[in-house]
């Protein structure tokens, strides 16, 4: 990998700066104005604004650095590469969806980036980050470079035929994201298919301390998603904001509550904990600005919830063993299952308010649904093909779901034993009891 990577990774970072070069510029105007604003501007409206869009970015920021990428790692040997190869795939992702992005909104043949665009950047590199979760551990960082230029290009052409052509609603991503994102990633996991992982794989469990790593992106991904569901809602952004906090609260009690009535000993399970208390925050995203009472984004939540802890416990199983589609995180549960969900809530939303004369009508939101998820099938199932290439440095089924591959890990042979005593110390507890 040592020069393959390097070599590919430093002529995609050179051309995306020769990029910004020709085509990007601020969009407030002259440099000088940007660090020598007018004296009487209109200081207090100007600093509002650009100081809530900054809290809103952060908010963004964090969920796509820190809580995408510590969920990631409940995988016992594999947690360097899910930090790690998330922040690499969120910086040239965002790079990359700039410009992806901003080709669609040029002027006077310049993309003009300012905070929004930002905002922007990082709600395209969270479809790669969802559709990594598919793959999590069978791909290598060459492939997962390829992945987020072609996913991410996509993501941009769907994104333009939804908000531009049918002129649908969805200011949360359910659907452009989160549904996107999701089933991009099956259709990459199904082309990528490994039949020496369909019996699960050494490497792939957790231990306690992973699970609690995990668990930490889980709660950041909790406390900032209202912003990432209102960072574009603009004049409605405080309706999205409650109606998301209300959707994620019912889906957490609810999760808990089945995630109990399912396991036959009556045990939490912290699987579902990390995602499934998410998926009110996904589902809601189509409509979050438009539910006018906290009690139908409650429902949406609940739904949510109940649809992603049954998708973890009876689904994964069946797409893995009839379907050959290796779900490593489960995206489909946390992500595509309730992007759906969050499709047709827009659809059913947008058809009662159709009667009070609003702009966005059911029939389209319908097609952007459609439309979004046939384009995140094809998309990904051409995109697996090329992954599949033997030359970008694929790991063998043996070294799948661990860092020591691409990383090097401190004390790794010490770190085998205390696993192995761990294992040992368990099986002993098992046998007295």
């Amino acid at each position: 990998m040592r020069f393959k990577f390097s070599i590919f990774a430093l002529l995609l970072q050179v051309a995306i700066i020769i990029l910004f070069g020709i085509f990007v510029e601020y969009k407030t105007g002259s440099q000088s104005e940007i660090l020598h604003p007018p004296r009487f501007a209109p200081f207090v409206v100007t600093v509002y604004t650009d100081s809530f869009l900054l809290s809103v970015f952060q908010d963004v920021h964090v969920m796509i650095f820190v809580g995408f990428g510590f969920l990631m790692t409940f995988l016992k040997k594999y947690g360097f590469s899910s930090v790690g190869i998330n922040m690499l795939i969120a910086a040239f992702g965002l790079q990359w969806g700039t410009l992806m992005q901003g080709f669609w909104h040029m002027a006077d043949g310049k993309i003009r980036v300012d905070i929004n665009s930002m905002i922007n950047a990082d709600f395209s590199t969270a479809t790669a980050l969802i559709s990594f979760g598919a793959v999590l551990g069978k791909t290598s960082p060459v492939q997962m470079l390829i992945l987020t230029i072609l996913e991410i290009t996509i993501f941009a052409c769907n994104e333009h035929l939804v908000t531009e052509i049918f002129q649908a609603t969805d200011v949360g991503a359910s659907m452009t994201i989160h549904a996107f994102g999701a089933y991009f990633g099956l259709a990459v996991s199904l082309v990528l298919y490994r039949p020496g992982l369909k019996n699960k794989h050494e490497n792939e469990e957790s231990t306690y301390h992973s699970d609690l790593f995990a668990m930490i992106g889980t709660l950041f991904l909790w406390i900032f998603w209202p912003s990432f569901n209102s960072a574009i809602a603009h004049d409605n952004r405080p309706k999205a904001i409650i109606n998301t906090y209300c959707s994620l609260a019912a889906s957490t009690v609810v999760t808990f509550a089945l995630s109990s009535l399912v396991d036959q000993r009556g045990k939490f399970s912290m699987v579902l904990v990390q995602n499934a208390t998410l998926a009110g925050g996904v589902a809601v995203g189509t409509c979050a600005d438009l539910l006018n009472h906290p009690f139908a984004a409650m429902c949406i939540g609940a739904i949510a919830g109940i649809i992603s802890v049954l998708g973890f416990h009876f689904l994964t199983p069946v797409l893995a063993s009839k379907l050959n589609i290796h779900d490593t995180c489960g995206v489909h549960n946390l992500h595509g299952l309730p992007g759906v969900l969050g499709g047709i809530a827009g659809i059913v939303v947008t058809a009662i308010q159709r009667t009070n004369g609003a702009l966005h009508t059911p029939g389209m939101q319908a097609a952007a649904l459609g439309s979004t998820i046939g384009i995140a099938l094809a998309g990904g199932a051409l995109t697996g093909a090329i992954l599949k290439l033997p030359f970008l440095g694929q790991a063998s089924d043996k070294n799948c779901f661990d860092d020591s591959i691409y990383w090097e890990v401190p004390e790794e042979e010490k770190l085998h034993v205390v696993h192995s005593n761990n294992y040992d110390e368990q099986s002993r507890f098992e046998a007295t009891m």
